[in-house]
Parts: structure tokens; sequence; C-alpha cells
């Protein structure tokens, strides 16, 4: 059925519903909408987005814009129609947004969580991008475990089996890649001397295998980062985040003098992740003026789905596929399209 035949329909039940007076009866819906874009070079609320303290910063001519999705949690039925018929909103269970269970609280809560992870994957991202690698570090040889009198406090875990030890995701993985009873050899530094050690994992019944320390990450680098920016939730701002760090610390503007827009969360190794309302987020990178907006690899189909005039999906999978992506925009190349 055509869509102004749909909307006749419509309007006829509609008119119905008045007459019964249900059109403000709430439903188990929500809306989404395109929620507010924020440029992580300049400032929101007269404050800095992106703080760095202890060293020059550049200026850039563009921007950088992450992107929300707005969501309307108390729908009645006016409002889902509404919705339905928008070009730019989307009508969907509410349980898809509020699991059962869940408080809409207990969800915002977790959302800024997200949210405040998603700026720590950034800040590592960006630093070992710029040349600050991570440092996986002993800080406790678990008494009476394999790693006693082969690894002390402050170590720092370099490789396992000859394979770099890049976060301390990365030292689980390959500890937890052979079974329990393996020898692994442990690269490391002490005082800054390079050293190897052999460790056989052990573990407990239903426990994946362990080499007996507890570990904390470390990144050291001569200046301070500081991410200010409220009311926003979840982890889909972590590459935008991870993109105006590296802005801001490099001569170079990313921008190109343009609105750049994007979304996709990252991990500690530049990996960049699929999120939710890609349709609602073209819309308002569009509304913003941007030009050309980033789509993590796993949203390209939706976001094909989905176009908005004259604004081109680039795909990116890594932070590396994000920063090239740049590169060749400012210089005139063509970035591989989703």
């Amino acid at each position: 059925m055509r869509r102004r035949g749909v909307t006749v329909l419509l309007g006829a039940l509609l008119t119905a519903l008045l007459s019964l007076g249900v059109v403000g009866t709430p439903i188990p819906y929500v809306v989404l909408g395109p929620g507010p874009t924020v440029n992580t070079l300049g400032s929101e609320d007269g404050k800095e987005v992106i703080k760095v303290t202890g060293r020059e910063t550049s200026s850039s001519a563009g921007q950088l814009r992450l992107t929300t999705v707005g969501v309307q949690p108390d729908v009645r039925l006016l409002s889902a129609i509404s919705g339905w018929l928008s070009d730019s909103e989307a009508v969907v269970p509410r349980e898809l947004i509020y699991p059962p269970g869940q408080t809409q609280q207990q969800v915002d809560e977790r959302n800024a969580e997200d949210f405040t992870a998603s700026q720590t994957s950034a800040e590592t991202a960006a630093l070992t991008e710029l040349g600050f690698p991570v440092q996986v570090t002993v800080k406790v040889v678990t008494p009476g475990g394999p790693s006693v009198d082969r690894l002390k406090p402050d170590d720092v875990i370099t490789t396992v089996n000859g394979q770099p030890v890049t976060t301390a995701t990365k030292l689980t993985e390959l500890v937890r890649a052979q079974p329990a009873g393996t020898a692994l050899t442990v690269g490391f530094q002490r005082g800054g001397v390079a050293s190897t050690t052999t460790v056989t994992t052990t573990a407990a019944s239903g426990q994946p295998p362990r080499i007996g320390v507890e570990i904390e990450q470390r990144q050291p680098h001569p200046f301070e980062l500081q991410i200010d920016l409220n009311d926003i939730g979840g982890p889909s701002a972590g590459l935008m985040f991870t993109l105006g760090i590296i802005d801001k610390l490099t001569p170079d503007d990313l921008t190109g003098g343009k609105i750049i827009a994007g979304t996709g969360t990252i991990d500690d190794e530049g990996n960049v992740g699929p999120i939710g309302g890609i349709p609602q987020k073209l819309v308002g990178a569009k509304q913003a003026g941007a030009v050309s907006f980033l789509v993590p690899a796993d949203n390209c189909a939706e976001a094909v789905r989905n176009p908005q005039p004259g604004l081109p999906l680039y795909r990116v999978a890594t932070l590396k596929d994000a920063l090239n992506a740049l590169n060749l925009l400012r210089t005139g190349g063509q970035p591989p399209l989703c």
C-alpha cells in the first residue's frame, strides 16, 4: 500500500480513536529522534570539551562532531503516530531501550558509566597513537602462585610467548589462549632492564588459566587530559573523542576546515565498534552542517539504507581507518565508502 493511502487510513483511525478518548493513553513504545551534536574540538556550556593541561595544543578551522540520539520515554498514541510518519524519528518497543526489570534511572546510570568508560578508552587509544604506550604493570604477586620468585611488583609485562602485551585485556587474552599447565615465556622490564621468565599457568576448578598476578594499566604522559561533557550517555562517542584528542595534540588540522561528524565505540587498542540509532544520528549530523560522516564498519549497511542528501558515509573499522579517511579528505582523496 502506498504511503499516502496508509496516511489516509491512519487519519481515519486517529479520528475514531479521538472519539474514544484513547489518543492520550500511554503505550509501551519510545520515540527515537536526532539528539544534539557536539564539537569535540570546541566548548560546551562555557567549558572546553577536551581540556589539555601542561602541553601546548593546536586549533582547528573545522569541527569534529559526535552525534547522539534523543529518546522520548513516555509516549502517547498521538506521539507514536507522529513518530511513525516522521522521516527523522523511529518508534520502537520500550523494552529495546529499557529492558524489563530495569528502571529508567538504572538504564540512565548504566549509560553514564558507559560514557565514562568510553572517555577512558578514547584517551588510551589516542595516547597510544601519539606515542605514549600502555604499560601493563604487576601490582601484586599472588602468594603461592606461579609467578612467585619470577615476577615482582612494578615489573612491566611486555610479551607473552613473543606476542606484544599492548593492554591489560591483551595480557588476559594471551594467558587464556593456552590451557592451564602451559609454560609461558613472559617478557618484562624491571627497573628499565628487559628480561624474560617462564611462568606455568594454573586454574581453579571452572576458572580460566592465570599467572598469579594482579595487574594495573598505566600510560605515562607529561600532561593532563580531561573530557568535560554532561547529559550524554552511552559509549558511542568514543571514536570522536579519540580524534578530538589527537587533533588537539598534533599540529595538523584533521578536519581540513570542514565539519566532520561520526560515531562509534572505541576500545583501548583502537578498534571501532557499532552503535545504535544510526538513522537519527545521520539526521542530526546533516542538521549540524556536517559534510562527511564516519560510520563504524558494522553499521554501514544500516547507514546506506538511511542516507542523508549530501552527506557521504565513510567506513571505519579502526582508529587508523578514521585517521586515514580524514587525511584523504584533507588532501582531495577518496576514503572507502560504506
